[in-house]
């Protein structure tokens, strides 16, 4: 999450273990950290507020996928993430 400089006001939601191994295995940690605090907070936040491990899995799979495409974020349009051709290489 963000260090301790950040701007961020919200309490900070600790990641889960599922959604660190996810971003390991995938190779997204570096997007995920590239990401502002605030969005990294938004996505742990909003996967454990999920009740059912179903739900969780869904959510879960949108961040990874969102990551991995880049220029989104929550399925809304985010172009300061946005990949170049030569970045989804």
């Amino acid at each position: 999450m963000a260090g301790k400089g950040s701007a961020l006001k919200r309490p900070r939601h600790p990641m889960p273990d599922f959604v660190r191994q996810a971003l390991e295995e995938r190779g997204l940690m570096d997007e995920y950290r590239n990401r502002p605090a605030y969005q990294q907070n938004d996505y742990i936040g909003w996967i454990n507020k999920a009740k059912r491990q179903e739900t969780k899995e869904k959510r879960l799979d949108q961040m990874l996928g969102e990551l991995k495409v880049g220029g989104v974020y929550m399925k809304m349009a985010h172009p300061s993430s946005r990949k170049t051709r030569r970045d989804q290489k």
